[in-house]
């Protein structure tokens, strides 16, 4: 077994290993067990032993970047997105502009209708402005989108799995929804910094590819890591926010 393989295999295990579980369902792409931080964890002083576990306190870290900090988001939860009228033929674009720069995603909703409603809807509400990016697994992927920083939040409700086929390769630059299992995606998102394969209980609602911002991905994963409850090592310790996302059509 080559080198690169068994990296992709420990990548895999941590994605199967480190859950992020919320009550919209809305999570970091592994398996649905429970690892939500105990009160206790979170009742902590944050110093620079112990990461962020909440929106509140990545507030309390420089911006990365160099950038300066956004004005503080206001949380908002939804019962349903709105119908964005967006036909299959469309292939909007999504700016994101975040601490470090932007990211130019093209959106598929031909690939995944619901999906790509359900984020210009987000984003034409403002729903990301502010919100911290809370993970960033370097050679692996970059996840936000979730205005707890936790890894557990949510809009208020969740969208139709439109995931590719079992056996599909996620590659470089591909965007994809983070659930916490079928039925679960919300907002959180994630940009694929590798190839992966991942076994087959693993599917996530892809709606997007790259088009613009690879330097901004790069400078996200110099950016120094912490790590979460779960153990892993992928809290941003200077917080990267998503300041706007931008829709063109």
């Amino acid at each position: 077994m080559s080198r690169r393989q068994l990296l992709i295999g420990a990548l895999v295990t941590t994605f199967m290993l480190v859950t992020a579980c919320s009550g919209d369902g809305d999570a970091a792409p592994s398996d649905t067990s429970d690892t939500s931080p105990s009160t206790s964890v979170a009742e902590i002083p944050l110093t620079s032993t112990r990461p962020p576990v909440r929106y509140e306190e990545f507030r309390l870290q420089p911006t990365a970047c160099g950038a300066a900090q956004p004005p503080e988001l206001s949380p908002t939860e939804f019962p349903a997105p709105d119908d964005m009228g967006i036909a299959a033929g469309e292939l909007p674009l999504a700016t994101v502009t975040t601490s470090c720069g932007d990211l130019v995603i093209e959106l598929d909703p031909a690939a995944a209708p619901e999906t790509v409603n359900s984020f210009v809807f987000l984003a034409e509400q403002g729903y990301f402005d502010g919100t911290a990016i809370h993970r960033v697994v370097p050679g692996f992927v970059v996840q936000g989108g979730d205005p707890e920083a936790s890894g557990r939040g949510g809009p208020g409700y969740v969208i139709p799995d439109e995931a590719p086929e079992p056996g599909f390769v996620y590659q470089p630059g591909m965007v994809a929804m983070a659930n916490a299992g079928p039925g679960t995606s919300g907002s959180q998102f994630f940009v694929m910094l590798s190839e992966v394969q991942f076994p087959p209980e693993f599917r996530f609602n892809l709606f997007g590819r790259l088009v613009g911002g690879e330097d901004t991905l790069a400078a996200m994963t110099t950016v120094p890591l912490g790590a979460n409850p779960g153990g892993e090592v992928s809290t941003p310790l200077e917080t990267i926010y998503i300041e706007t996302v931008t829709i063109e059509r």
